[in-house]
């Protein structure tokens, strides 16, 4: 066989697999023993007491203060629009006029028909004071003036119900008419939202009850706008736990005088329940081992696995019950390569964090 058959690509192929099952194999005692005297870099951080927040988090749905889609109660030609798309109207402003020439004709009508019959009044009253009247013409005048002054305030009425006036301050939708167009009472005009103050709805699970009250402090943001938060209070809580989700509504208030928030947008709320006085260390340096949870405290120049009780959580941080004392550093970065025992060195000994 010739040298070139024998360091063929296959023979060196199955040599260097060979290699590598044989150092996955070796025991871990000897890996330990090569190792022995040599420090492991980590990096670690001290236990500390701070106060620690326990928060719910929710997704609620934010609602103008008030809000209302404007229809005519009245079938008839649109002759004025007075507003524009997206305007800032207070209540009472005239937005629609709809075409009102027969009723403005009618109130003429009647005003003169009052006039006439009120002298016809005068006249009878007159006449009676010298007995040229009997006390029945001058009731039935009477009672025809009242009659008179009713149909005035009917025909009124019917005037002011072909107009559509703001019925509260706020911001207008889009404009869903035109001057001329034939309207009736369940067409949309448009939307009218008082958004100065937004009420968010959201629903918490029925365990939290007991820690939420009218008057606490909640916090919402969106991603309509990264890093920006909302500061505002639980007004209301619901009477009733829904039976089937076993979670309750909640309604907070948030101020918008600057309208940034819409109704209808999505939000995250976050409800601050109560404030711990609280040992914490960085989530990152728990290692789980089946059931239970450990962390590796730095003692001198090797590393102590601690067995620990965990609290609460919150992103990235978490409260420890047991197990640890204030000031104790504990590795952060580095957990998988080390051990009970192992000597280690703290790359970022004497730093803050």
């Amino acid at each position: 066989m010739s040298r070139k058959s024998i360091f063929s690509p296959l023979v060196l192929a199955v040599v260097v697999l060979a290699g590598f099952l044989a150092y996955l194999f070796i025991p871990q005692d000897e890996v330990a023993e090569t190792r022995q005297g040599r420090a492991t870099p980590v990096k670690a951080e001290p236990v500390k007491r701070q106060p620690f927040p326990v928060t719910i988090e929710a997704l609620g749905t934010a609602n103008a203060n008030e809000s209302v889609t404007l229809t005519a109660q009245e079938a008839d030609i649109v002759s004025e629009v007075m507003f524009e798309d997206g305007e800032t109207v207070e209540a009472g402003q005239l937005l629609i006029q709809l075409n009102n020439e027969e009723e403005l004709a009618r109130i003429e009508e009647l005003e003169a028909n009052i006039e006439e019959a009120r002298r016809q009044l005068d006249r009878v009253q007159n006449l009676r004071a010298s007995s040229a009247a009997s006390e029945q013409l001058f009731d039935e005048q009477q009672a025809r003036v009242k009659a008179l002054r009713a149909q005035l305030d009917v025909a009124k009425a019917q005037l002011r119900n072909l107009q559509v006036r703001a019925p509260f301050a706020g911001l207008l939708g889009i404009r869903a008419v035109s001057k001329g167009s034939l309207i009736r009472p369940a067409d949309v005009i448009t939307t009218l939202d008082d958004t100065s103050v937004m009420k968010v709805d959201f629903s918490v699970a029925e365990n939290h009850l007991a820690s939420l009250a009218p008057g606490q402090r909640i916090t919402a943001s969106s991603v309509a706008y990264p890093g920006a938060s909302f500061d505002g209070t639980i007004s209301t809580i619901d009477s009733r736990v829904d039976p089937i989700s076993r979670s309750v509504l909640v309604r907070a208030i948030i101020d918008n005088e600057d309208g940034r928030l819409r109704p209808g947008m999505l939000l995250q709320i976050t409800v601050e329940k109560r404030v711990l006085d609280a040992l914490v260390v960085p989530e990152k340096a728990l290692v789980p081992v089946q059931n239970k949870q450990f962390v590796f405290v730095v003692d001198g120049e090797a590393v102590r696995e601690t067995e620990v009780t965990l609290g609460e959580r919150k992103p990235g941080m978490v409260q420890i019950i047991e197990g640890v004392s204030e000031g104790d550093l504990v590795v952060t970065e580095g957990t998988l390569r080390v051990r009970d025992g192992s000597k280690v060195n703290v790359l970022n000994a004497g730093k803050e964090g």
